[in-house]
């Protein structure tokens, strides 16, 4: 008898085992995380749909800060999130010591920035009050058009995508930086005399890009993504969740509704292929 109770559980065991991986394959509900504005519309407007028709429901969580979407990924309460670019995201898990990785790039709107005291940036004068983001990533970028802008010069041989105020050598126009949460800067708008804006706080808040006094050139190292576990790569539920951002059908949504957005890599090959500029 008691040998075939230790069958039995041993049968149970290995179906148990055996079950798991169909589990695994058979996941058709996602939580997916983000910051309120574009980047959510993405998710609402052109995948969510495209998931849903493939049997998944999703829900789409928004946040108000850069920190929380993170932690709630590692944590198990989101299966991903869409809202930060590589820099962020290597830096944040690097220190956390969380095992998040990327699965692919999505279209970003560019930080940009706002004035709602001067038309022009040939406004500026000697003082003038300039906001940009407090996290270092983003603040980097900023300090590296400010230097473009010929408005600061950083120390020879700085690192563009690690500058902070320490690598200012020359502020020969006594700008004031005001560092910030991203999510205050367009409140910002109403006191400082200009301000950098990430494009989803500049859209979340009603700014749009065509009102920008100057545009960063983002490359592929500033361009948002979707970030996982990296335990999930390559789950059947990521692999859809990545062709659905890779759609013709979410290209379309992209044109119609985020214009201005840098296209990522695979739209401009889709482009490319339909003889359509990029």
């Amino acid at each position: 008898m008691k040998i075939a109770r230790r069958s039995l559980l041993a049968l149970a065991l290995a179906a148990t085992t055996t079950a798991l991986p169909a589990l695994a394959q058979t996941k058709k509900e996602l939580v997916i995380g983000t910051t309120a504005g574009p980047y959510a519309d993405q998710l609402k407007l052109g995948i969510k749909p495209l998931l849903e028709k493939k049997g998944y429901r999703v829900k789409v969580v928004e946040f108000n800060d850069y920190v929380q979407p993170n932690f709630a990924l590692a944590q198990g309460a989101l299966d991903a999130n869409a809202f930060q670019h590589i820099v962020y995201l290597t830096r944040f898990a690097t220190e956390h010591q969380l095992a998040l990785s990327e699965l692919l790039k999505v279209p970003t709107a560019p930080i940009a920035i706002y004035s709602r005291k001067h038309k022009s940036l040939a406004e500026l004068k000697p003082g003038a009050t300039v906001a940009l983001p407090n996290d270092p990533t983003n603040q980097a970028r900023a300090l590296v058009v400010l230097e473009q802008l010929g408005w600061l010069q950083l120390r020879a041989g700085y690192d563009p995508i690690r500058a902070s105020e320490k690598d200012v050598a020359a502020n020969p126009r006594q700008i004031r930086l005001l560092p910030l949460e991203a999510a205050q800067l367009p409140r910002a708008l109403d006191d400082a005399d200009y301000a950098f804006v990430n494009g989803n706080f500049a859209l979340a808040s009603g700014l749009k890009l065509t009102e920008a006094l100057a545009l960063e050139k983002t490359t592929p190292t500033y361009q948002n993504l979707v970030a996982v576990r990296t335990a999930d790569k390559d789950q059947p539920w990521a692999r859809d969740l990545a062709e659905a951002y890779r759609s013709r059908e979410f290209l379309a949504v992209t044109e119609r509704h985020f214009a201005g957005f840098v296209k990522t890599d695979y739209q401009q090959a889709l482009l490319a292929g339909s003889g359509k500029q990029p």
